[in-house]
């Protein structure tokens, strides 16, 4: 029998057919777009004493654009130039340099005004209002969560300000804010790679950035969660004072250490204060337990923190192999203890609310699979130009999320970036012309298409701000 091959009579060759690569990225631009964004970068960016060829604010947005499409360098941008056909003139390379170098510390404050605005106006678009952030099987209705951390961010070379890190690596050490109900990347810091994990000023100054990002009307219910870098007296001080301004709740849920004063407390603790934990789907977790140590801690220790503060500790049976503290060694138990204002609440629903903040590490894998992972200059400035347009990318993929992945295109709402890129941005689609209109045609036989298209129609109906 005669065999054939898939490949035969197969050959390539390049010819101007008018097809399209990576057709999906059209949608985040024109998201960018209807929503206002690339107006208010524009006003943002904009120069008093020359008019430059492109659009510093169109730039801004090219880049993050880039970026949600899995840009890794500014020569990059070379994808959306190879779409002018559809986009118009797109900067070239050397533009986008330029363009990230004029991003001063002056216009960054603007674009975070920028940013502030545009969200104020995606919030009042989302349909059934702001997602509610859920744990144990539960939501926490109107509360909107904010998660900080930090994370390292290695470099390969002599970069401005790169130093060695508490890791043993070489590079950055950013500080962010994730907004858990929605998964927008509100506000960050670049730092040096040998910058404190426990600082409480760069806590204090990211946050104050992600509080303002947040719409007035949806301040007055913020809960704050960090790992036990966040546990310095300043910090803590500095959210209890924010209860102070009328009208707002900031609540914190803060990692702590196992102290000596902790360690006390917990050899006195009777068998009856500990009861069982919650996995997050609200079942009982096998082999772990909590319980509230406030009231067996010396009440000096206490009164060195801010009033209200109360300590849980969770223990639980470690898996085969785990490493042990002495302390630990004594009872077999493995403990972790986090602190909390929140004066109502059972137990073990705000210890799974705490640990829902392990929710961050994959805000922070999905940031370094959209250009933070790969810092592009030698220099500090453009690099932090650079995270700017980060913020913005994960903003637009977010926003694509909420705005336009629901209905027919609900199945592209749970997707990573990388499975986004996949599934959607990276699409190839066929350009036409008639009557003076221009079409972009997905292929019928792409698994997605009418969830594409589904998005497509739901991006040109969002109406644009007042």
């Amino acid at each position: 029998m005669k065999r054939t091959s898939w490949s035969s009579g197969l050959s390539f060759s390049v010819e101007d057919v008018g097809v399209i690569a990576h057709a999906g990225v059209i949608a985040p631009r024109l998201l960018a777009d209807r929503v206002g964004l690339t107006a208010e970068l524009s006003g943002a960016m904009a120069q008093r004493r020359s008019i430059p060829i492109h659009d510093r604010g169109r730039v801004l947005t090219d880049v993050a654009v880039m970026l949600t499409g899995g840009g890794t360098s500014i020569a990059d941008i070379r994808v959306l130039r190879h779409q002018s056909t559809v986009l118009g003139p797109v900067a070239s390379s050397p533009t986008v340099w330029r363009a990230l170098d004029e991003v001063t510390a002056g216009k960054r404050k603007k674009i975070q005004v920028a940013r502030a605005r545009t969200r104020r106006h995606v919030w009042s678009q989302l349909p059934g209002g702001v997602p509610a952030s859920k744990c144990a099987g539960r939501d926490l209705g109107d509360t909107v969560v904010l998660d900080v951390d930090a994370t390292i961010v290695v470099t390969h070379s002599e970069k401005e300000q790169s130093a060695p890190t508490y890791k043993r690596t070489f590079g950055y050490h950013p500080i962010g804010v994730w907004c858990d109900n929605t998964e927008e990347f509100l506000a960050a810091s670049l730092r040096p790679g040998n910058a404190g994990s426990n600082t409480a000023a760069d806590h204090i100054d990211v946050l104050g950035q992600a509080i303002a990002q947040i719409p007035a009307a949806h301040r007055r219910d913020v809960l704050i969660r960090s790992d036990g870098a966040g546990a310095s007296h300043d910090l803590l001080e500095w959210i209890s004072e924010q209860n102070r301004i009328r009208g707002r709740r900031v609540e914190y849920s803060v990692g702590f250490s196992i102290t000596a004063g902790i360690r006390r407390a917990i050899a006195i603790a009777p068998d009856t204060a500990w009861g069982p934990a919650l996995n997050q789907g609200g079942d009982l977790r096998p082999g772990a337990e909590v319980a509230e140590l406030t009231g067996f801690l010396s009440p000096r220790m206490l009164a060195k923190w801010p009033d209200g503060m109360r300590v849980i500790v969770r223990r639980e049976r470690p898996h085969p192999g785990a490493q042990l503290s002495m302390f630990e060694e004594l009872d077999g138990w493995r403990y972790q203890a986090f602190v909390t204002n929140t004066a109502v609440g059972q137990l073990q629903f705000l210890e799974a609310r705490h640990r829902a903040h392990a929710r961050v590490e994959d805000r922070i894998r999905h940031a370094k699979d959209t250009g933070l992972g790969r810092l592009p200059s030698r220099e500090f400035a453009v690099n932090q130009a650079w995270l700017v347009a980060v913020m913005i990318a994960a903003d637009l993929i977010a926003w694509t999320r909420l705005l336009a992945c629901i209905g027919e295109a609900a199945v592209l709402a749970l997707c990573e970036p990388k499975a986004m890129r996949y599934r959607f941005l990276h699409v190839a689609a066929l350009l036409t012309r008639s009557s003076r209109r221009r079409r972009v045609k997905i292929p019928e036989t792409w698994p997605w298409a009418v969830a594409i298209e589904a998005v497509f129609h739901t991006i040109a109906a969002i109406p644009k701000p007042a």
